[in-house]
């Protein structure tokens, strides 16, 4: 049987695996908070035919060997941190991080999962919560009768209180940040999980310490190109149908071979 058809495929493969990712990079281009993927492909094992430096004849040696490979396989999937674009919202508890970062939230296991989703809302409990109910860490709890609430650029929260005529503190967000942010794993609801390549969190104060600054009012877009997606689908169509022609030629060449007669 001809290796090119094990090759093609494996190319087809790796190709169908690209456009299922480029899919969901644009599913997610309105998605707060999302940071697009990247696949890297990596080739398969060689057949050495001829190795190079082998002797020919007395005292002369190949100086190119021959080599055949095996087509092609997904290697990894690694998220790009890139900043995304900041839309304006004028919503006091959207919250976005200039720079690096995530928030931390909280998980009913008791866990700690990470976002950049900054577009958080009020519990019953005046808590600042997701989308999904999961409280911010350290617990923010806005007290009633407030007023109005005001984000630092250093995470502290206060609150104007109706009666009163000063603002009152009621907490300070803090930031997580990780040596390797690409290894985080996506768990979905915009939250990602640490990981043995991620490392752990090194938590500390917004704008100290490498970490990025917080402002109130916005929420950061992903960084999602719509035109670079559609390049690199266009890209990923074609190289998926030159594979197949590839097969395709293999097929005939079988056929020919298959037909031959004394």
């Amino acid at each position: 049987m001809m290796r090119s058809l094990w090759i093609a495929a494996s190319g087809m493969t790796g190709q169908q695996f690209n456009i299922d990712n480029i899919a969901n990079n644009m599913a997610n281009v309105n998605t707060a908070g999302y940071k697009k993927s990247r696949v890297d492909f990596q080739d398969l094992l060689y057949q050495n035919i001829r190795v190079a430096g082998t002797p020919s004849t007395t005292g002369a040696q190949v100086p190119t060997g021959i080599q055949i490979g095996h087509g092609v396989r997904q290697v990894a999937t690694q998220k790009i941190f890139t900043q995304g674009a900041f839309k304006q919202t004028e919503n006091p508890l959207d919250l976005v991080i200039e720079g690096d970062g995530f928030f931390q939230v909280l998980l009913p296991d008791g866990s700690i999962a990470y976002t950049r989703d900054g577009a958080f809302k009020k519990d019953s409990l005046g808590r600042l919560v997701t989308s999904d109910g999961f409280p911010l860490e350290p617990e923010i709890v806005i007290p009633n009768g407030a007023a109005s609430i005001s984000v630092a650029a250093d995470g502290t929260v206060v609150a104007v209180i109706d009666g009163k005529d000063q603002v009152e503190t009621i907490g300070k967000i803090e930031l997580a940040r990780f040596v390797n942010p690409a290894g985080l794993r996506s768990w979905g609801r915009n939250l990602y999980l640490p990981s043995a390549g991620s490392g752990d969190a090194i938590i500390g104060t917004p704008g100290l310490e490498g970490l990025g600054s917080i402002a109130q009012g916005f929420v950061e877009m992903s960084n999602v190109q719509v035109v670079e997606e559609m390049v690199n689908m266009i890209i990923s169509q074609r190289a998926y149908e030159t594979n197949s022609k590839a097969i395709q030629a293999s097929d005939d060449m079988l056929q020919t071979a298959n037909n031959l007669r004394r």
